[in-house]
């Protein structure tokens, strides 16, 4: 998973070190933004990323609302995206299907468990 680039959408700035030190140690690159819009910068760079993970509950502009918005572009929609929240199984698998996410991550995570499952989303 050396040098896999994955981009990390989340209004906390707390989460967003606690995962980009998680990834980072596990050998991915890890690029932060705390909103969609400023993520943009990261998404269409010249250089894809290789897995977008995105937090549901964002001020402005919702998860999974941006996730449709990433589907629905040539250039970024075969980028993986797992949507993160802290809401029931059930309600996340609501919120993949309805936005085009291929899967998600509950919070809260162990280390363990979110490094196998950027590792899973990643080799697919």
């Amino acid at each position: 998973m050396e040098g896999k680039r994955v981009v990390v959408i989340d209004d906390s700035e707390v989460v967003l070190a606690m995962i980009s030190d998680i990834l980072g140690g596990a050998g991915f690159e890890v690029l932060t933004s705390e909103s969609g819009i400023d993520a943009n910068r990261h998404i269409y760079s010249s250089r894809k990323p290789d897995l977008i993970l995105v937090d549901v509950m964002m001020p402005l502009l919702q998860g999974d609302k941006k996730v449709k918005l990433i589907k629905q572009r040539e250039n970024s929609r075969d980028i993986p995206i797992l949507l993160m929240s802290s809401k029931s199984i059930d309600e996340l698998q609501r919120l993949v299907e309805s936005s085009g996410a291929d899967g998600y991550i509950q919070k809260p995570f162990s280390p363990a468990a979110l490094v196998n499952q950027v590792r899973n989303a990643v080799a697919h």
